[in-house]
């Protein structure tokens, strides 16, 4: 262990977060851009800004709210998620952001060493949540080849043979980092399975809002079953950080128990960043799909900039803000093409290393509006044109 002897070893043996290291890499590589953070590039909407503009001076705004989130938000998303997404029989929790969400129901549901499944490519920062939590079995299933789908027939064979049985199951839905979206049947069929091991199914609804070519985004509702949604992409209200659990009301002392790990990391999410998120609410889903509308050019630049990888290399796209694109077998190591492509190219992704799956590349289309995505797209061209027909030249 060495230095780190002191240092508790769930966080020595959690792995260093890609974006910290995406970050360091855009500062040392000069004029880089970024196809890498999940970002998107609108602010939320004006009229919500100008409301909490003159909230600052208001003195409930710098005091602690409740610790489940303010009542009147917390109202308004039970309504959201009634008529939006069809979950009835939910309770709410406001969060500082999805992941924060993560956290909690983490920490609520599972014990050091009980096993958990996900599956490959996976959302790194879901993964780095288990890790530090001292979940040591992460069980990671595979995505099918095609349409990089949860296998369900390998999670039935894992439910069934894993003893003691998995604590839960997470997807997330449209994916990160892959930007497919899983089919409703799909879903519940990874639910009843879920449902008669005996395990918790965590579903991610991040990017229900960003969904492509007519497809309808569904969510599912039972006792076994825990969503979480977010404001940060949907309202371009990422820094604000506000996300939300819908939790199963039926289950007897679940809410009090995630009220002690609420209390324990951010006591409640911020309250002027809560009265946003109320604000961003009354616009409406519509605003939010006019913003998402935009992104399909995005999609259509970066697909092409692709497409020197071949026509069977990519994948996903059929929501969230990400494709996910396949490299010549020889670049087994991933990092190096990242690196390569930032110093060489000025232009920066995801390794697929860091979501289970190396020999990938994870491009966000979010980030920057139609022209800057463009440029961006050069550049990722060249790269790979390069990258294809002579290597990592340097």
């Amino acid at each position: 262990m060495g230095s780190y002897g002191k240092l508790a070893r769930r966080a020595v043996e959690t792995e260093m977060p890609i974006m910290v290291q995406i970050q360091e890499l855009i500062r040392g590589a000069k004029n880089a851009v970024s196809l890498a953070q999940g970002v998107v590039y609108w602010q939320p909407p004006k009229k919500a800004l100008e409301k909490v503009k003159e909230l600052v001076w208001e003195p409930s705004v710098s005091k602690y709210g409740p610790d489940e989130g303010l009542p009147e938000l917390r109202a308004a998303l039970t309504k959201k998620l009634q008529k939006e997404n069809n979950l009835q029989k939910s309770s709410v929790m406001v969060t500082a952001g999805a992941n924060q969400a993560f956290v909690n129901i983490v920490l609520t549901l599972c014990d050091a060493g009980d096993s958990v499944v996900m599956f490959a490519p996976y959302y790194f920062n879901a993964y780095m949540s288990f890790q530090m939590t001292g979940i040591t079995n992460i069980l990671v299933g595979p995505g099918n080849p095609k349409t990089l789908h949860p296998d369900a027939d390998w999670l039935e064979r894992t439910l069934m043979e894993t003893k003691p049985t998995p604590k839960l199951v997470t997807v997330v839905n449209p994916g990160n980092p892959s930007g497919t979206y899983i089919p409703e049947p799909l879903l519940k069929r990874i639910s009843d399975l879920c449902r008669d091991a005996g395990a918790w199914l965590v579903v991610d609804n991040t990017y229900e809002y960003f969904m492509y070519d007519g497809l309808k985004h569904s969510c599912i509702e039972g006792n076994h079953i825990v969503n979480i949604f977010s404001f940060s992409k949907a309202y371009g209200m990422m820094g604000w950080r506000v996300g939300y659990i819908a939790y199963p009301s039926e289950v007897e002392g679940f809410g009090t128990q995630l009220l002690k790990v609420q209390d324990n990391i951010p006591i409640c999410a911020s309250i002027i960043s809560q009265h946003l998120a109320l604000h961003s609410l009354e616009t409406g889903p519509e605003w939010v799909t006019e913003q998402v509308k935009d992104l399909v050019k995005n999609k259509e630049i970066i697909l092409e900039a692709l497409s020197p990888l071949g026509e069977d290399a990519v994948r996903g796209g059929e929501g969230a803000i990400y494709l996910w694109a396949r490299l010549p077998e020889k670049y087994v190591d991933d990092y190096a093409v990242v690196r390569w492509l930032a110093h060489k190219h000025g232009v920066v992704v995801i390794p697929g290393g860091a979501c289970g799956c190396p020999g990938h590349l994870r491009i966000s289309f979010g980030g920057l509006v139609e022209a800057d995505c463009k440029s961006a797209a050069n550049r990722l061209r060249t790269g790979l044109e390069e990258l294809v027909k002579d290597g990592m030249v340097q």
